[in-house]
């Protein structure tokens, strides 16, 4: 069976750059047990999670993203919208997690429902804490994420 997966992507040491992860935990941590949803710490994986992409039926990514936007902006893409070639740097940790859709999608392996929060980070220094900015939308981010889960 299918799995439904929100999944937390980048480095806790790097700032903001770990903003996927910090949200992935604290939806874990208001989640219901009977939901039929995991939630999982990709931290700085890549290629690694290959098996667990291909194994989802619902992908919800969380990760920083160099969108070229004001730091903070919380960006969602759609599907075919979230870019899946390393060409276009999507990922701020590394383009290894474009690899891995780019692979699924070869393999035919792609989840059916596929989405990706992110936000534009402020500092990707070494430190374990979110800048303001950032620390700021992680509310939004949540909301956004729940209401992801909630159609699945």
């Amino acid at each position: 069976m299918k799995r439904k997966i929100v999944l937390g992507i980048g480095n806790i040491l790097n700032s903001d750059e770990g903003v996927g992860v910090h949200a992935v935990l604290r939806m874990q941590q208001d989640a219901g047990e009977d939901l039929a949803v995991e939630f999982l710490d990709g931290g700085t994986l890549g290629l690694d999670l290959l098996p667990i992409v291909e194994d989802a039926s619902h992908l919800l990514l969380l990760d920083a993203i160099d969108a070229g936007l004001r730091p903070g902006s919380v960006i969602e893409l759609d599907g075919e919208e979230i870019p899946k070639f390393s060409g276009i740097k999507l990922s701020l940790h590394q383009t290894t997690f474009q690899d891995v859709l780019s692979l699924a999608q070869l393999r035919g392996g792609l989840p059916e429902r596929l989405y990706l929060i992110g936000v534009q980070p402020v500092s990707l220094e070494l430190g374990t804490e979110l800048s303001p900015e950032v620390a700021n939308v992680v509310p939004d981010i949540l909301k956004r994420a729940w209401a992801v889960v909630r159609t699945w």
